[in-house]
């Protein structure tokens, strides 16, 4: 009795879905999508939306939200044609714009606007009003809204919208990403530096274990070059542990060395100065192949250079014992 009640369901279920209305030609085309007849699958949808046509109801409209969003998926995922897909997500979100699949759909929309034809705006507006339907990855909608800014190069925009998702998502793991690019963007704008080096102390002591605490070293490090060069270096050599392109840190810190050792005050005895022959080119043959390290480069100035007269008149200078007849006497070599 069991067995003849459920295969009585099943025969009702069977007539209840015709193979030529809406549900019947859903099913026809995912069908055709499994087996990659892409043309065969448009023409299911397309059949759709015309039996559809002429009705309202709430129904019809889950049907043509669903049909819609399938033949725009197809058009950007198998047929990667973005212009047609663009088209069908719009038609989607003008004719049902509260139905389940229209949230997604905007979001492929919006990724297509940013991704393929470089509609910075129009991507942020796609997202925008999909975070109001407050979906559950909205702490990732808000930190690519924030992203689009920076890429737009609006600063002041990028730098309050990554400050919502660090106070309205704080338990999310966009947080770290959002306070990171915070801090870019109030070093983009003039007089905000001290800003940014807040943010980004805060955002140390928040994620001491971030993947983006060596970037943050640097960054940190590049604020305080000019004026705290040793604090600079120090900051660097932590990000040397742990980051991805140790290179490219060696050679800030290496720059950064070169400059004081070059304003430096050389004095005798300085140890900072006594073994670098090879990095100032005052010294003769450097610390190099054949190069005493001892006798300068320059020559001392004349007494015509000395007041401050050009290299002519120096020249005219020397030549002067000559005319005399006489033999100019070198400057004697320092030992």
């Amino acid at each position: 009795m069991i067995r003849a009640s459920l295969l009585g369901l099943f025969l009702i279920s069977l007539a209840g879905c015709k193979k030529d209305d809406p549900p019947g030609r859903l099913e026809k085309a995912r069908a055709a999508l499994y087996e990659q007849k892409y043309d065969v699958a448009l023409a299911e949808y397309k059949a759709v939306l015309d039996l559809l046509a002429r009705d309202n109801s709430t129904e019809a409209n889950l049907y043509r939200a669903r049909a819609l969003r399938g033949a725009a998926d197809l058009y950007a995922f198998e047929l990667r044609d973005p212009r047609r897909a663009v088209e069908v997500y719009r038609e989607l979100i003008t004719l049902c714009p509260e139905a389940p699949e229209t949230l997604e759909g905007r979001l492929h929309l919006a990724e297509i606007l940013w991704h393929d034809f470089r509609d910075l705006r129009g991507a942020i507006a796609e997202y925008t009003a999909a975070l109001a339907r407050n979906p559950p990855q909205s702490a990732e909608l808000s930190f690519t809204v924030a992203r689009l800014y920076f890429e737009l190069q609006d600063y002041s925009q990028c730098e309050l919208e990554a400050g919502k998702v660090a106070q309205k998502y704080e338990t999310s793991q966009f947080v770290d990403d959002a306070l990171y690019l915070r801090g870019q963007a109030l070093v983009m704008m003039e007089g905000r530096k001290p800003e940014a080096q807040r943010v980004w102390n805060e955002q140390l002591e928040r994620f001491p274990d971030s993947q983006l605490r060596p970037h943050v070293l640097v960054e940190l490090g590049r604020l305080k070059a000019e004026t705290e060069p040793e604090k600079a270096i120090e900051l660097w050599i932590l990000a040397l542990k742990t980051h991805p392109t140790p290179l490219a840190v060696q050679q800030q810190i290496a720059l950064v060395r070169g400059r004081l050792r070059a304003t430096t005050p050389r004095v005798v005895g300085d140890a900072t100065a006594a073994f670098d022959w090879d990095k100032y080119p005052v010294y003769e043959g450097g610390g190099g192949e054949g190069g005493t390290g001892r006798v300068p480069r320059v020559p001392p100035k004349t007494s015509a250079e000395a007041v401050g007269g050009t290299a002519e008149e120096a020249q005219r200078e020397a030549s002067m014992p000559a005319e005399r007849g006489e033999t100019a006497t070198p400057p004697a070599t320092p030992e």
